[in-house]
């Protein structure tokens, strides 16, 4: 029975929240009231986390089911079955789906999910008379939104409960729209396109990567030479006075410190140079501004080109993962 009494939505609140995290389920941490912010209801928490509607999971399994390339529109309903939908063809060529889940069929037309999903349209790009628009593969998917691997299902199920898959599920095709996107954002319509993209981008961020090694053994190297220099020409009258001393005991006992900063300085400075002149000051000066220009500008490439490397290995790894050519399967593929 429940007691209406001071705060007792705290408590209620509690309970639910313990109810959900025992059920997998999503909870609101530390949730902040009207009067201590702004305040945003349930869609604008969620944000790009916001789940497809129907007709955005209905799009993307489409265009997922297009890509595997089915012989004619009855391979393509098949496919589209397989994936859970139901099929429902009317009169005059309408066709409907329903996911699971679905009350209500949603009619599969440019009117209700956008231009290039009439049945028409559909038998065109199986005919391979017209090529996916990029609203297809750009429709589901937010721009900036970040693509990521496709789950296993299977494998993390252990454990789990039904929330987790149907989450799964949901990520899932997110992920195949936005490889979609990807794909036809960059005008990759072969898969040896795509292989050779990743391949060209990996090798562009290792590049980068070792130019940016280089460059920071470099800069490392003025810093510890100019530290030298300084320390040499702080030091070199005290060693000559040493010297002048005939190395009495006396003196080094003195200035034990300073004779030790002049040693290593020495040390440092022979091991750098290899016998080549010591460089003015000012010309070390002028090299480690350049070479601290050129790291920023070389780090600044290498973070884009981080970005594209992630972004076209996890588009491919997405496609491996769709059309089934991964591991022993896609050496198989291979070699046909």
């Amino acid at each position: 029975k429940f007691r209406n009494f001071w705060n007792s939505s705290f408590a209620i609140r509690r309970v639910s929240d313990r109810i959900c995290l025992e059920h997998g389920l999503s909870i609101v941490k530390n949730p902040k009231l009207r009067s201590k912010g702004k305040f945003k209801n349930y869609g604008e928490w969620l944000g790009d986390n916001k789940p497809p509607t129907f007709q955005e999971r209905l799009r993307a399994q489409i265009d997922a089911a297009l890509l595997q390339k089915p012989a004619d529109f009855t391979a393509f309903l098949s496919l589209m079955e397989a994936a859970g939908y139901e099929v429902k063809q009317g009169r005059r060529g309408s066709l409907s789906f329903r996911a699971p889940g679905q009350e209500r069929f949603t009619r599969c037309r440019a009117s209700t999910l956008g231009e290039g999903y009439g049945p028409e349209d559909i038998r065109a790009v199986i005919e391979g008379r017209a090529p996916l628009p990029s609203s297809r593969a750009a429709g589901p998917v937010k721009q900036g939104r970040k693509l990521n691997l496709i789950i296993d299902i299977q494998t993390r199920l252990q454990g789990k409960g039904p929330a987790y898959e149907r989450w799964a599920k949901v990520f899932n095709l997110k992920q195949m729209a936005a490889a979609l996107a990807y794909l036809q954002d960059n005008g990759l319509t072969e898969y040896e396109q795509l292989e050779k993209k990743a391949e060209q981008a990996t090798e562009h961020f290792h590049t980068l990567a070792g130019k940016i090694k280089t460059v920071e053994a470099a800069l490392a190297t003025n810093t510890e030479l100019k530290g030298a220099t300084v320390n040499y020409a702080k030091t070199r009258s005290v060693f000559e006075a040493y010297k002048a001393a005939r190395y009495s005991r006396k003196y080094l006992a003195e200035h034990e410190a300073e004779i030790e900063i002049y040693r290593a300085a020495r040390a440092t400075m022979s091991a750098i140079l290899d016998g080549a002149k010591l460089p003015k000051m000012d010309r070390l000066k002028e090299e480690g501004r350049k070479l601290a220009a050129e790291k920023k500008e070389l780090y600044a490439e290498y973070r884009e080109a981080r970005r594209e490397m992630r972004e076209v290995t996890t588009a491919k790894a997405n496609i491996d993962y769709l059309l089934g050519l991964t591991g022993q399967e896609k050496n198989k593929e291979q070699e046909r």
